[in-house]
């Protein structure tokens, strides 16, 4: 094998419930648009026909607890709760059925999002990357195994902002289900073990500042937060 030129960046990882293992983060999808009061909040509707999809470096990837400086180039920095789907296996055009079973896990997590760049891109028909695809902007906590987590929709998900609750809604909002979402990209690509799946998320989506503390919750799963310090 022939030298690096530099060193390589080390694979990202997250903790799992119950293991010493870590899970190796191959790549982030995120699903647009999948509460429908969520969309209504943003201006636009929920597209009914398929979900679609934006994504995230694997670089972004944050662990819960950390604390990041307001990024660069926004002024209007929001947060956005989510469940992360954790693929297990390889799967390929897959049924419900297999979708289903290709889940390794799920986890809390947050996007965050730099909401003047995602929406100045959006007026003008561009990619959403300077947006979305933001530094340290993939948190996420630890990840419950499927066979430890109920049946997906009951579990309330909720977000606080320095103490007072911001988002508040259950996974039974959802306008995809994991397994459709799954079997969805599945079609579009072969999905392998250390895919993320960032499920989107619930209405009440807002600006954070440097000094705040956001903390999010879903039924069942370790929760997630984040501080936010001084810009650079």
């Amino acid at each position: 094998m022939s030298d690096l030129l530099f060193p390589a960046n080390q694979v990202k990882t997250v903790p799992v419930q119950g293991e010493t293992a870590l899970y190796p983060v191959n790549r982030i999808f995120c699903v647009g648009r999948n509460y429908a009061e969520h969309a209504k909040e943003m201006g636009v509707e929920v597209d009914r026909e398929a979900p679609f999809y934006f994504t995230k470096s694997p670089s972004t990837i944050e662990p819960t607890g950390a604390t990041q400086p307001y990024p660069p180039g926004t002024e209007n920095y929001h947060y956005e709760m989510e469940l992360v789907i954790a693929i297990g296996k390889p799967v390929f055009k897959a049924d419900l059925a297999e979708a289903k079973a290709a889940i390794y896990g799920y986890a809390a997590g947050l996007d965050m999002t730099r909401r003047d760049l995602q929406l100045a891109a959006r007026a003008k028909q561009r990619p959403w990357d300077t947006g979305k695809d933001v530094e340290r902007s993939a948190v996420i906590a630890p990840i419950t195994k499927a066979a430890d987590m109920a049946e997906i929709g009951p579990q309330r998900i909720s977000l606080s902002v320095n103490g007072v609750v911001k988002q508040d809604a259950h996974l039974a909002d959802l306008v995809w289900t994991v397994a459709e979402l799954v079997s969805h990209l599945s079609g579009l690509y072969h999905l392998a073990p250390g895919d993320l799946i960032y499920t989107g998320t619930p209405a009440g989506v807002g600006a954070v500042v440097a000094g705040d503390v956001i903390e999010g919750a879903i039924d069942g799963l370790a929760p997630v937060s984040l501080r936010i310090g001084a810009a650079e």
